[in-house]
């Protein structure tokens, strides 16, 4: 089986920029270089055949290139609890429009949709039951801003846990000609 998602990887200069925001959190555990995305589908456990089928239909999606830049950060909590710290990015609609697109074609290979909203974001750290503050972190950041940076490819990434947290192998790029580009490892 293998574990699967589609997303964006944003440019040095801009990971550099992410990098240097994280530290001031106890208990965060900080992504890496690597590990920076911006998520447009979690695609979860597949098989072998139907990673084939997803990476051939995701060659099929034709967009325009967009701008975008970072705007802010935020996090996810469930009861209370933070689970993620995030950095966002605007303009959305571009970026929904994309999810979308790749949305349907994990419909067309028989995979079931992704009926949660769509919140286009890059995680910057994940915390467990314990975390230090994170007011002081949010209100320091709370303006979050960058130069735009041109989205014009997105790749189909697997995902492999590990002890220090998952580590992320690019299977396959797209781009808006969207030929596929060389396996890369």
């Amino acid at each position: 089986m293998h574990r699967l998602f589609v997303a964006i990887r944003p440019p040095p200069a801009i990971r550099a920029r992410l990098l240097g925001l994280m530290h001031g959190i106890a208990g965060a555990r900080w992504q890496d270089d690597d590990q920076l995305h911006l998520t447009l589908r979690f695609v979860g456990e597949v098989d072998r055949p139907q990673a084939d089928d997803l990476a051939d239909a995701l060659g099929h999606i034709r967009f325009s290139p967009f701008e975008i830049a970072l705007s802010g950060v935020g996090c996810f909590d469930r009861k209370g609890q933070v689970h993620t710290l995030w950095a966002g990015v605007q303009p959305r609609d571009p970026l929904a429009q994309l999810h979308r697109k790749v949305d349907r074609a994990c419909v067309r290979i028989g995979l079931p949709p992704d009926n949660r909203s769509y919140l286009p974001h890059i995680t910057l750290a994940r915390f467990g039951r314990t975390a230090g503050p994170m007011e002081p972190f949010m209100a320091l950041h709370a303006a979050l801003a960058s130069a735009p940076f041109t989205v014009d490819e997105f790749a189909l990434y697997e995902s492999q846990p590990g002890q220090t947290g998952s580590t992320y192998h690019m299977i396959e790029r797209y781009g808006v000609q969207n030929h596929p580009y060389p396996r890369s490892g």
